[in-house]
Parts: structure tokens; sequence; C-alpha cells
């Protein structure tokens, strides 16, 4: 050190100071980067998870820590595939860059249950168009029929009519799911749609003795009475089948009315079968009982909106459905 001066020896240690300052600079700005690196990936809505060259989590955001388990089934692919997990569908995406890998895992469940819903919802739309012609040549026929058989073969005939008209509901709810609900609104008084679901309750086969009590008040409805008559319907038939399946050999279904400023409200009650699964009320082509066919209510809320209200399913120990149409 004896050639150094002190001048150098100053220049020396500022030097020093200044790499040791630029140097800490460097390490914040690259806390920093790694800080904003792991919060844009936590912020991702998918699952990521960063490896390293020997296959271990470098870098994971919360989404790929819940699914651990399903990391241990991916693979490194150039293409994107598709894993079931837990009931769960997930798109796999992959890239590499240096020693690192990339995978990461997006639900697409539900993307598949609407693709596979307007996929089931084309099908059965095609099926009711085919079914239709045939159908109403059974219809014509069997009126026919009634006519001219003889008085003990009448009550055949109209077993015959019976399941008829319940094919030509399933058709008509099947089409209008497939087309969307479009309500032409038009004035009358509720005991005229009531005097339609009387008729209809008449076409509908069950074996039970049933009270039905309507609403004695009379009222006018604004609203489209054809897509309410299915409405009240399918509650009514929902009802009957309830009963049905109970142990008591008599039921009773009742519908309330009650008004406020915005809205007719219906309250629809029956005696019958308590309903198992909520859950699936309110799914297309996911029925709670035997003879539904997934479509009934899922078309009954959307009549209901289509007069600006809805349906909901009441709580409490008396089983039935609210059902709010604006006024």
């Amino acid at each position: 050190m004896s050639g150094v001066t002190a001048e150098e020896l100053n220049l020396l240690i500022e030097q020093t100071y200044k790499v040791e300052k630029e140097f800490n600079e460097l390490k914040s700005s690259y806390a920093h980067l790694q800080d904003t690196v792991e919060e844009v990936v936590e912020f991702l809505p998918n699952a990521i998870w960063i490896l390293d060259e020997d296959g271990d989590v470098f870098l994971q955001n919360s989404q790929a820590k819940s699914l651990s388990e399903l990391l241990e089934l991916l693979e490194s692919k150039n293409n994107d595939y598709e894993v079931k997990f837990n009931s769960s569908s997930y798109l796999i995406k992959s890239s590499s860059y240096k020693d690192k890998i990339m995978l990461s895992a997006t639900d697409i469940t539900e993307q598949k249950r609407k693709e596979n819903l307007a996929t089931m919802g084309q099908m059965a739309a095609h099926l009711s168009h085919e079914i239709r012609n045939p159908i109403g040549s059974i219809s014509l026929l069997s009126s026919t029929l009634k006519k001219r058989v003889i008085p003990e073969n009448v009550s055949i005939v109209e077993e015959i009519q019976k399941s008829v008209s319940r094919i030509e509901r399933i058709i008509k709810a099947t089409l209008m799911f497939s087309k969307g609900v479009d309500a032409n609104m038009t004035q009358f008084e509720w005991n005229e749609l009531q005097e339609e679901l009387s008729s209809d309750i008449g076409y509908y086969s069950y074996s039970k003795d049933i009270t039905f009590i309507f609403p004695q008040q009379q009222f006018t409805l604004y609203a489209d009475k054809g897509l309410l008559e299915m409405l009240f319907s399918n509650f009514l038939t929902n009802a009957i089948d309830a009963i049905e399946l109970d142990d008591n050999e008599d039921g009773v279904v009742e519908i309330i009315y009650e008004t406020d400023d915005k809205y007719h409200i219906f309250y629809i009650y029956d005696s019958g079968i308590m309903i198992e699964n909520t859950k699936e009320l309110f799914e297309a082509f996911r029925s709670t009982k035997v003879k539904g066919n997934g479509l009934g209510l899922v078309l009954s809320r959307q009549i209901a909106e289509a007069h600006g209200g809805s349906v909901e399913l009441l709580s409490g120990d008396k089983k039935g459905f609210e059902i709010k149409l604006s006024i």
C-alpha cells in the first residue's frame, strides 16, 4: 500500500461506496420486481405454477396451492389439454423459458356445463319438431275415435288424450326453452286464467282425491295469458305429482293471492312430499322427480322474469313457492 497515494485511496473508497450503493439499488429493484411478479401471479384468475429445472415449485399463487394434488397429474405439452379433477374440468396450458416451466389450470366446469346444456337443448328441440306432427295426428284421431267407440271404452280414449296432452306440453316447453321466452301482453281477468288451469288439471292423470283452492278475489292481469297458463300449470302438476308420492290418500293444492304497489304475488302450497334436492330446482334438464323433464321450473322462472317478476322457493315448515308478476 506504500505506493498508493492518499488521493488514490480516497478515490478507491468512493468507488467502493458507489458500487455498494448501486448493488443495494439493484437488489431493491429486484426485490420490488419479484414482489410485483408475485402480485401479478396472485391476481390471475387461474392456478399458476412455475417450476425449476428439477420440477420443484419455484413460484405459485394461492389457487395453485389449493390444487396441489392436481399438479401431480399435469404434464408439459405443446398443445393445450383438459383434465378432470374432483368433479371439475380444467384447461391446462404450459410454456417454458430457459430452465423454467410455467403451468396454468383454468376451471372450465361452468363453460363445459353451458356447452353441454346448449347441445342438449338443440337435440331436444330437433326431437320435439320431429315428434310434433305424429302427436298432432294422434290427438286428432283420438278425438274422432272418442265419438265412435262404445261408452265402455271412452275412458280408455280419454287416457290416451291425457297422455298426448302431456307430450304436447313437453314439446311446447322444450321448443320454448330453445327459442327463449317472448311475452305478448294483453289484459284479462284472473278467472279466465283459472278456467284454463282447471281444464289443464282435468287432462292430467292422478289417482288421489286432491282439493284445489284458487284465489277468490277478482283482479285484472296485464300479461301473456298463454305463458302464465304454462307457469301455473307447471306448479299445479308438480304439486299433483308430489301428492301422488305421499302416503296419504288425499291432498290439497292452494294458490293464495296478494298484491302491493308493484307486484301481483302468488303463493302456491301443496300437502305432498318435500323437495329433496333444492339445488337442482332451477337447473335445465335436471329434474327432482321421476316424471319430470327438468324444464318446468326453469321456464316458469323465465316466464316470471319476462313479466318483470320472479319465482322463489319458500323456506319454512310449509312447502311452497312465491311467484311475483309486475303490475
